[in-house]
């Protein structure tokens, strides 16, 4: 055991750093994985206790508090959240997040699926590959937030490029509506159909195809679940650059269509940045191979920049080829406290300056988040009792170096304590109560959804404007809502969720379009990470000028002329 003392309040953090925690972090068969924790997997806590020592000039004070590890039990965010929600979610209307979801109407050119077109289907995808059974489809029809729902009457599953591109081509051929699905974790409405689009799930093309441990290139299929490629690699020694909580259920194809950020982009940056080629099935079924290895190619448009995020409007990809780094076993998690939000600013900068190349993760919390979490999660526990502050902070540093990594960390809080910036904070003594600490932020959606009604929206915005957002919000909903305000700090990306005992218009309306005219006006994104999907397509022109969305229009209209490609989704329909 070692104490860092902190000399500004003469309190001490205590922490046990003989074993490394990155090991567990990104060990998927290791029942006290970190990585697991970051998942919002069902959670099973032991009776390991450990304590928290702080110690004060004039007394010392013991919080025993029971810190659990975590058993992963094949179950996933999505159905996790599924089968203990099932039963309350079914009371909430299928509607969409804003009012664009009432204002669609099913495109007439597109034609109805017949009994013909079925038979074609088995003929290219065997009968397995056909669904046509109810409680399936209703599944596959329904976003894991049971908030859209649609009407498809097929689902498809292909097990090759191949299939797929004979899908698409017939599909075009009879002006058949198709909507690309993965695992169906979207938050916006873009991975399920709106009418009764055909479903093309990816997940049988699951194959990893090679790996390269002298340059960390993986190339795979674009139904590989990230989690399973997460184990891969582990088994490697190398990393994922992509960390998201849906990582049990959704697929890479789906993460590079929607150009997923998570918990590493801070450190490992955007997919735009490791995806190194792609293979997309175009709408007329035309298979473009842009599945380069190298790092360094110039030769001409780099075409697969079009399809990382554009949410399977201009293409279906089927094979991924990213570039993995390699895994570091130094690793350590502090959870902070600050008393107000220019402190948490300030932190950040700190923690860029003085943490540097170790600094991996940076996530803050608002009290109303922590909250969510004590009241609605089992077994959770609030690290920094039995103070309530206003705002939390999460930090992760990887390295190489254990020692120096620790000494570097000691001396960041140190100095952080002493300037005031901190008022509170625990580092993790073990795997268990890093694991604890990650739950606490990860476990926010689950929460959310289990206190009720919940409105969701994925910003980008200066850093220093972000939780003015929250604020406004709550003076503008005063005691009709729970606001809550999460997200990743690190870069300048907010998660605004506004809690309700139920769906209403009336709340609604306060919220739409006040919260993109906000995020419009202080020049920030309306959507970070999750996409546009159905929810915010027509919000498009509050982050995009009108001649950058017609410009993709135009591309849209290129490469999949009839429309076919998840349609409503991405782009206004005017």
């Amino acid at each position: 055991m070692e104490r860092l003392r902190l000399r500004a309040t003469g309190r001490f953090f205590r922490y046990c750093s003989n074993r490394s925690l990155f090991d567990r972090r990104l060990n998927t068969n290791s029942e006290n994985s970190i990585h697991n924790s970051t998942s919002g997997y069902a959670h099973g806590f032991g009776k390991d206790c450990r304590d928290f020592h702080f110690f004060s000039d004039n007394h010392k004070r013991n919080v025993q508090t029971c810190f659990g590890f975590l058993r992963y039990q094949g179950v996933t965010f999505r159905d996790s959240a599924e089968k203990c929600l099932l039963e309350k979610t079914r009371g909430f209307q299928y509607r969409g997040f804003g009012s664009l979801a009432a204002k669609v109407q099913r495109n007439p050119s597109f034609s109805t699926l017949n009994y013909d077109d079925i038979s074609y289907f088995k003929e290219i995808l065997g009968e397995k590959g056909v669904i046509e059974d109810e409680e399936w489809l209703a599944t596959a029809n329904t976003d894991w937030m049971h908030k859209y729902k649609g009407s498809s009457k097929l689902l498809l599953q292909p097990r090759s490029t191949e299939e797929v591109s004979q899908i698409l081509k017939y599909c075009n051929s009879r002006c058949l509506a198709v909507v690309p699905q993965g695992g169906n974790t979207g938050l916006v409405g873009g991975s399920v159909p709106v009418f009764d689009e055909v479903i093309v799930n990816m997940s049988l093309m699951n194959n990893i195809i090679s790996f390269d441990k002298v340059s960390g290139i993986l190339v795979c299929e674009g139904g590989c679940i990230l989690e399973n490629l997460i184990t891969f690699l582990d088994n490697q020694g190398f990393i994922m650059p992509l960390d998201l909580g849906a990582k049990g259920s959704c697929q890479i194809g789906g993460n590079v269509s929607t150009n997923a950020g998570g918990l590493r982009l801070v450190r490992y940056g955007s997919l735009h940045g490791n995806v190194l080629g792609l293979e997309v099935v175009l709408a007329d079924g035309n298979v473009i191979d842009m599945l380069g290895t190298l790092r360094k190619d110039n030769t001409g448009y780099d075409l697969k920049h079009l399809f990382i995020g554009s949410e399977g409007s201009l293409g279906i990809v089927t094979k991924v080829s990213i570039l993995t780094p390699p895994k570091l076993f130094s690793v350590n998690v502090a959870f902070l406290a600050c008393s107000d939000y220019f402190s948490c600013q300030k932190l950040l900068m700190e923690a860029k300056r003085k943490l540097g190349e170790i600094l991996s993760a940076f996530e803050f919390l608002d009290s109303k988040s922590l909250d969510l979490v004590l009241n609605h999660l089992d077994g959770v526990r609030n690290p920094l009792p039995p103070t309530v502050h206003k705002f939390y902070i999460l930090i992760e540093t990887t390295g190489s170096d254990e020692t120096y990594d620790r000494q570097k960390l000691e001396g960041f809080l140190l100095h952080a304590m002493e300037a005031g910036l901190i008022s509170d904070g625990a580092l993790a003594q073990d795997i268990n109560q890093a694991s604890s600490f990650w739950h606490i932020r990860e476990g926010i959606p689950e929460a959310l959804m289990k206190a009720g009604a919940v409105y969701k929206y994925d910003l980008s915005l200066p850093v220093e404007k972000m939780y003015d957002l929250v604020e406004e919000m709550r003076t503008r909903l005063s005691d009709s809502a729970n606001v809550v305000g999460y997200g990743h700090l690190g870069d300048g990306n907010l998660h605004l969720n506004i809690s309700t005992a139920q769906y209403d218009d009336g709340i609604l309306t306060q919220i739409e379009p006040f919260v993109y005219e906000w995020t419009s006006k202080h020049h920030g994104s309306i959507s970070a990470e999750h996409g546009l999907g159905l929810m915010k397509a027509n919000e498009i022109f509050y982050s995009k000028p009108t001649a950058t969305v017609s410009l993709m229009a135009s591309i849209k209209k290129m490469l999949d002329p009839k429309g076919i490609l998840n349609p409503y989704k991405v782009l206004p329909h005017s």
